[in-house]
C-alpha cells in the first residue's frame, strides 16, 4: 500500500533543542484536540530519544506540568518490549520513572501494554483496550490525535523491524512481533493504524541515524529493510523533528526560522 506523502523535517541545532520541539508538539496537540473534542488521545514509543522530552514535560520550573489539561489526556503506547514494567527495558517503565510519577494524569487515563504477558495475550489484549477506551465498532480503526516514533538505526520504527512478519499484517491492531535479529518479542501497533493518526510525527537526534534517514526519505523504495518507509499516514503529512546530525544527507533545507524558542530550519521531500 502506497501513497504520496508530504515529508516536512525540521531541523534543530541540537538534540535538545529536538527534545523540546517534541514537548512542545506534544503539548500543542493536545491543547488542540480538548479544544475540539474534549480528550486528547497520543500515543509514544520507548527507546533514548522520547526520554529528554518526559523529562521537560515533567519539569516544575517548565512551561508545560501546570498548562497541560493532564486530565484530558488518554495516552498510549506504540510499542512494547516483553519485559515486566518494572524492568529498566520497559518503554512504560522508563516514561513511569521520567513523566508519570511527576504530572497529574490520572492512572485510568494511562493505557499500557502487558509486556510481562505471552505476546500474543498481550497483543489481544492491548486491541481490547483500544477498542474499548475508543468506543470502536467492527473493523473501525483507532484514530490517534498524535503519534510520535522514532527510527532505529536499522531503519525499524515502532517494533516494526526489518524482514520481521509484523511488516505484512494488515488487518490487526496490535500484533506480536518476533524480532530474529534480536532473540524476542516485540507488542506493537500495526503500520496500518500508525498511518490513521491526525499527526504522525518522527523524533531523530544522533549521526548514527544519518544514513538510513537519508535511505528512507530519498532513497529506493524497500519497506523489507527499511520498515520507516512503511510510515505514509494517510493524511498525506508526515513530520520529522531532527537534530542536525541525524539530517546531514538530506537535501537542502529551504527555510530558515528564528522563534523564541530557538532556530530551526525546515524542508520537504515527496515520498
Amino acid at each position: 500500500m502506497s501513497r504520496t506523502v508530504t515529508a516536512t523535517y525540521q531541523v534543530f541545532p541540537t538534540p535538545a533543542d529536538m527534545a523540546a520541539a517534541s514537548a512542545r508538539l506534544f503539548a500543542s496537540k493536545i491543547e488542540q484536540a480538548v479544544a475540539a473534542r474534549g480528550v486528547a488521545r497520543i500515543a509514544i514509543s520507548g527507546g533514548s530519544t522520547p526520554q529528554a522530552m518526559f523529562k521537560l514535560l515533567a519539569d516544575p520550573d517548565g512551561p508545560f506540568l501546570n498548562t497541560i489539561p493532564w486530565d484530558k489526556l488518554q495516552l498510549y503506547w506504540v510499542d512494547e518490549r516483553c519485559v515486566a514494567p518494572t524492568e529498566p527495558e520497559s518503554n512504560y517503565g522508563v516514561c513511569k520513572e521520567l513523566l508519570l510519577d511527576k504530572v497529574p494524569l490520572p492512572a485510568e487515563n494511562v493505557h499500557r501494554m502487558e509486556g510481562e504477558l505471552d505476546p500474543e495475550e498481550a497483543a489481544s489484549r492491548y486491541e481490547a483496550v483500544l477498542r474499548n477506551s475508543m468506543k470502536l465498532e467492527g473493523a473501525e480503526s483507532p484514530h490517534f490525535d498524535l503519534v510520535l516514533l522514532g527510527m532505529g538505526p536499522d531503519g525499524h520504527t515502532a517494533s516494526l523491524f526489518p524482514h520481521t512478519a509484523g511488516l505484512d499484517e494488515m488487518g490487526r491492531i496490535a500484533i506480536a512481533n518476533h524480532v530474529p535479529q534480536k532473540d524476542t518479542w516485540r507488542i506493537t501497533l500495526t503500520w496500518i493504524v500508525i498511518n490513521q493518526a491526525a499527526e504522525v510525527a518522527f523524533a531523530i537526534a544522533g549521526k548514527d541515524k544519518t544514513d538510513v534517514l537519508a535511505e528512507v526519505l530519498t532513497g529506493e523504495r524497500n519497506v523489507e529493510e527499511y520498515p520507516s518507509q512503511l510510515i505514509r499516514p494517510t493524511n498525506g503529512k508526515l513530520l520529522f523533528l531532527l537534530d542536525e546530525a541525524a539530517a546531514a544527507k538530506l537535501p537542502a533545507t529551504t527555510e530558515v526560522f528564528t522563534t523564541p524558542n530557538g532556530s530551526r530550519k525546515v524542508g520537504t521531500i515527496e515520498i
